[in-house]
């Protein structure tokens, strides 16, 4: 194993274009929870125009690459993160207000899905090669030679999300997979963790140059206003786009993809309120158990995770009151939290007021909060005003619950169909629960692209079956992952060669 050394990190503040360290005229300042604040050049159209022109031509060359070769260039970058773990760390902890243990557990899951990626791709699997032998003698009409194989569908635009600083962002799951398809990526950092960006950045541009990949393979755009992002996905050599982030801002982005003279598919990770359904027999023997674990999982991380469970679906009676109560005891003594930007800890408030303020809501746990903190809050109501009220269904992004009482089973049921797109939906059950759980199973694979049995969504597993991903407005495209090895399939389509040569045929059909 390669000995890893520590790199000293030194910000420029600059964009990486093509392998160029690029400034600007125009500055930002980073607003971070804590430590100095930096300066850093933004993001122009015309920077935009220049990466992707580089990626396009990178492309030709990158395209083309073996799979050995890419894979030795994503453990280059995985190995180039990991000697400037102590830089990404330090600024990492002082732009988002995380934790170090969550900045370093991040970390180690970015190099592990690279690593992931590169051994997926050297399997081939992935490839779904397909080959149809010539039939010359059938009647009344013979067969060609048909080959099928999945290639790379050019550059690729990933946007960084603001949640996670590193494994949804500059080398997260996005690029990742881009990059292991074969496909160039320009990201558009995100303005909340820019320094931590810009260190990943150099530590890609590192393996870039190491392993002779070509430069326009890889570019970093940071900040910049809405300009900047409409370019990106407008860009005539961009193919793809990767997105984690609001249901408005990526239902922006996703209109004028498909509003493009050539449309192009906008992977779009928008937002989920994870419901959970507490099953008679699973509320009665555990409810308390269930509550104190809800309340880890609701404030984990701020509840500032796509998968956050806001919502816990149980039926009226003495047991649901019993769980209310348990889950407010074991949320209470949860202090202030440090939120990833004051914008985020804005709309937490003003999620929290929406629901308040909501028809037959009431208030099971209250606290205060102001400024970038995020404190705790439980809410209460009953299944009808649930049904009668499609606020009671969008997502509060912070540490927010929602009990839903439902009258019997049959509204139960009736609260899952009217979900809409959902990342998850969880079974709390127990044997005895097997017969509603069957009745209910079917509705929610309707629902969501994950579905758990007595556990907590949040934490993603990165593994060859995961699905992260759901029916709108989960995610703009239902059929497809943003973690998991799956989710190299969306910069991938089909090409079919007919009476090809061998000699013409890409490599890996031979």
């Amino acid at each position: 194993m390669t000995e890893i050394v520590a790199e000293r990190a030194v910000l420029t503040g600059k964009h990486l274009i093509a392998g160029e360290w690029v400034g600007a005229e125009a500055e930002f300042s980073s607003d971070p929870a804590h430590g100095p604040a930096h300066r850093f050049a933004v993001g122009t159209p015309e920077l935009v125009d220049r990466a992707a022109r580089a990626a396009e031509a990178a492309f030709e060359t990158y395209g083309a690459t073996s799979r050995g070769e890419r894979a030795a260039f994503l453990d280059a970058i995985a190995h180039e993160i990991e000697a400037r773990g102590p830089a990404i760390t330090e600024i990492g902890t002082q732009e988002t207000g995380l934790p170090e243990a969550r900045l370093e557990g991040e970390r180690g899951r970015t190099v592990g899905q690279l690593r992931l990626f590169a051994r997926h791709i050297e399997k081939g699997e992935y490839l779904d090669r397909r080959h149809d032998v010539a039939l010359p003698d059938r009647k009344p009409l013979p067969r060609p030679d048909l080959r099928m194989i999945q290639r790379p569908i050019g550059p690729v635009a990933v946007f960084g999300a603001s949640n996670f600083p590193l494994a949804f962002s500059t080398a997260g799951g996005d690029t990742a997979a881009a990059l292991a398809a074969g496909c160039p990526v320009v990201v558009k950092g995100h303005s909340a963790h820019p320094g931590t960006g810009e260190i990943v950045a150099q530590a890609i541009d590192a393996a870039i140059r190491t392993t002779g990949m070509p430069a326009g393979v890889f570019s970093l755009i940071q900040g910049g206003k809405r300009d900047v992002g409409h370019a990106l996905v407008q860009h005539p050599l961009i193919k793809a786009v990767g997105f984690t982030g609001s249901l408005v801002g990526g239902r922006a982005l996703f209109d004028l993809c498909a509003a493009r003279p050539e449309p192009i598919p906008f992977f779009g990770e928008l937002g989920s309120v994870n419901p959970m359904f507490l099953l008679p027999a699973a509320l009665k023997a555990r409810g308390a158990e269930i509550a104190k674990g809800w309340a880890g999982s609701l404030t984990m991380g701020a509840g500032q995770f796509c998968t956050n469970p806001g919502i816990a679906v149980v039926i009226d009676g003495p047991e649901a009151r019993a769980f209310a109560e348990a889950a407010a005891a074991a949320l209470e003594p949860v202090g202030a939290q440090t939120m990833l930007t004051d914008g985020i800890a804005a709309a937490f408030r003003a999620g929290r007021d929406r629901i308040s303020a909501a028809s037959g809501v009431r208030e099971v746990l209250t606290s205060t909060c102001d400024l970038r903190n995020a404190t705790p809050y439980l809410f209460a109501t009953t299944g009808r005003d649930w049904l009668a009220d499609e606020v009671l269904g969008e997502e509060v992004f912070g540490p927010l619950g929602l009990v839903v009482s439902a009258a019997d089973f049959d509204e139960m049921q009736a609260i899952a169909r009217s979900l809409h797109g959902q990342l998850t939906c969880t079974l709390h059950m127990d044997a005895e629960d097997g017969e509603a759980a069957r009745s209910l199973l079917p509705v929610l694979e309707r629902k969501a692209g994950r579905i758990l049995a007595n556990g907590f969504p949040t934490g993603v597993e990165v593994a060859d079956a995961m699905v992260h991903g759901g029916p709108y407005p989960a995610s703009t495209n239902f059929g497809a992952t943003s973690v998991g090895t799956l989710s190299i399939r969306r910069f991938l389509r089909p090409v079919c060669y007919q009476n090809m040569p061998e000699a013409v045929l890409p490599a890996d059909l031979v």
